[in-house]
């Protein structure tokens, strides 16, 4: 019976590294996909379309037929909160079995999971304040910080145990940082900008009061700044021999463009809901592109390169006579 015992403690599951990477990039996908079709639900007029939250209407969790597209629209996103949540679930189960690392893992991993029910509520709360701009702002807002814990968790399953090891100096560091920062007061400022917009989720929505103009302006000047400092960026990873670095700040600078010139022509052609649509995809990708930057100004370092980077080479015994 013992045996028998012992055995049954000795049986693992273990989730290997690559399947965990695997799990936690499903996990980025589906967060950014959340995104993007809670921005449909808004280019559609649905924001609404379930009136209520939790239930869809004050007598049914789904929606009626009575409610038409909007309410299939609106139900539908939510109903895609639920993949997102048992995505991430199957990303902690997998971290909770990998073994040895789930001590460091486990915190970015849960952080993503209980990031969606609470992303889910400020959802729940656009609707029972019939979409504030600044509560739908603020819903936008939590899902980027849920996509860069997922992003954080996909790097880290893809780096070695050991100590972190800066690869470039530490003023490119901070310029790396402050290229961050500056991302995210465009995003912040960007959700500003639609919350002045005419694509409120529903006719009846109210709308900050700020002046769609100089809002706009605002955002526009925050992007200029953001495309020198990655400019920079390029030139001073090339500069330094940095080139990891150097491919980050290419890819982040080849995003921001393209973002910028989406964003121009929405706003010169009176802001069409597909451009507006693509306009909030390239949002998760230029925060994407960013993680990405100021990941590669440092890396993980094998501890076992370390242990034989500081054992001393052994002793070549020379020949008597010699």
């Amino acid at each position: 019976m013992r045996r028998i015992r012992s055995v049954k403690r000795s049986v693992r599951f273990p989730v290997s590294a690559t399947l965990l990477r695997r799990l936690a990039l499903a996990s980025i996908i589906a967060n950014v996909a959340i995104v993007v079709t809670g921005g449909a639900v808004r280019l559609t007029a649905s924001g609404l379309g379930c009136p209520t939250w939790p239930r869809c209407t004050d007598a049914s969790y789904t929606t009626t037929q009575e409610m038409g597209v909007h309410g299939v629209i609106e139900f539908g996103n939510r109903l895609l909160t639920f993949a997102v949540g048992l995505i991430a679930l199957a990303v902690v189960v997998g971290v909770l079995l990998h073994g040895a690392r789930r001590r460091e893992l486990l915190p970015l991993a849960v952080a993503v999971l209980f990031g969606i029910p609470l992303q889910a509520v400020i959802g729940g709360i656009t609707v029972l304040t019939n979409l504030n701009p600044w509560v739908v702002g603020l819903h936008f807002l939590a899902s980027m910080v849920v996509i860069a814990a997922a992003y954080a968790l996909w790097r880290r399953v893809g780096e070695p145990d050991g100590p972190v090891v800066p690869t470039v100096p530490g003023p490119l560091r901070a310029l790396a940082l402050v290229t961050t920062v500056v991302s995210a007061a465009v995003l912040v400022i960007g959700t500003w900008v639609t919350g002045s917009g005419p694509h409120a989720g529903d006719h009846g929505a109210a709308r900050n009061g700020l002046d769609p103009e100089a809002i706009s302006q605002v955002h526009a000047d925050g992007v200029f700044l953001l495309v020198g400092l990655s400019v920079a960026l390029v030139f001073a990873f090339r500069a330094v021999g940095a080139r990891r670095a150097e491919r980050a700040a290419v890819v982040l600078v080849a995003v921001e463009l393209g973002q910028g010139v989406i964003g121009f022509v929405q706003y010169f052609t009176h802001l069409p809901a597909v451009l507006v649509g693509a306009h909030m995809l390239g949002s998760c990708l230029v925060l994407l592109a960013t993680l990405a930057v100021q990941w590669s100004t440092r890396e993980r370092r094998p501890v076992q390169a370390d242990r034989e980077a500081a054992t001393p080479p052994a002793e070549v015994p020379v020949p008597v006579g010699a």
